[in-house]
């Protein structure tokens, strides 16, 4: 059971938490201290006193984020660091089928979750960082972002039997993430043109089995079958 959190724990922690979705929707020049603080529900002096400035509180927002993100995907992310080191260990190449079957998982557990309305402030954080990266973009990247984008294009490498490192293997996984994320950043669009009113277990399932078909579409070029 994890132990409650001290006073001032619990303070840091929802002002961290509050401020993924303020930033997000203001930006972090949009954003008051004040606003901030608010949205925490804690006193104003809150804000230096744990992160010395509003900027020492975005960067640490990011980070906050990041450990969301890390959280929810921990136990995928352990269970194909196991797998992959098991492998490494016995001396064995990973092979296309399993490598089909570690990236089915990868893309289940990322689309449940963009589709979810957990996801929804984490996003709008992310999307102003990816049109205008600061430092914070770095510490999300580097932290989580990276390593995930980096296990799917090993993956998808061995898939297409190129080296990970190449431009196309680049390419082919960043497209493949796109396919993925697009369930989160043109949520709206995605319940208007499939006529869904809003995001259920059936919803789920149905994108989870699009994700398993998208997977099965990164093959060779030239390859059917």
């Amino acid at each position: 059971m994890t132990p409650p959190l001290s006073r001032s724990d619990a303070a840091r922690e929802k002002l961290l938490s509050a401020s993924i979705g303020v930033f997000g929707r203001y930006g972090f020049d949009g954003a008051s201290t004040r606003q901030l603080a608010e949205a925490a529900g804690v006193n104003l002096q809150a804000i230096p006193y744990y992160f010395g400035s509003k900027e020492g509180l975005y960067l640490a927002t990011a980070e906050y984020l990041a450990a969301q993100i890390g959280s929810y995907t921990g136990e995928m992310r352990g269970q194909i660091a196991s797998r992959l080191a098991a492998l490494e260990e016995a001396g064995q190449a990973l092979g296309v089928t399993e490598a089909r079957a570690i990236l089915t998982m990868m893309a289940q557990t990322m689309v449940t979750l963009f589709m979810s309305k957990t996801s929804e402030p984490w996003a709008r954080f992310i999307i102003r960082e990816q049109m205008e990266p600061t430092e914070a973009f770095r510490r999300i990247y580097e932290s989580i972002m990276g390593p995930m984008i980096g296990t799917a294009r090993r993956l998808i490498g061995v898939i297409l039997d190129e080296p990970q490192d190449s431009a196309h293997v680049r390419l082919r996984t960043l497209s493949f993430v796109g396919n993925i994320m697009i369930f989160r950043v043109a949520h709206a669009a995605v319940l208007k043109q499939m006529d869904w009113e809003s995001v259920g277990p059936k919803e789920i399932e149905t994108v989870q089995r699009l994700a398993a078909e998208l997977v099965a579409a990164v093959r060779p070029d030239g390859a059917t079958s």
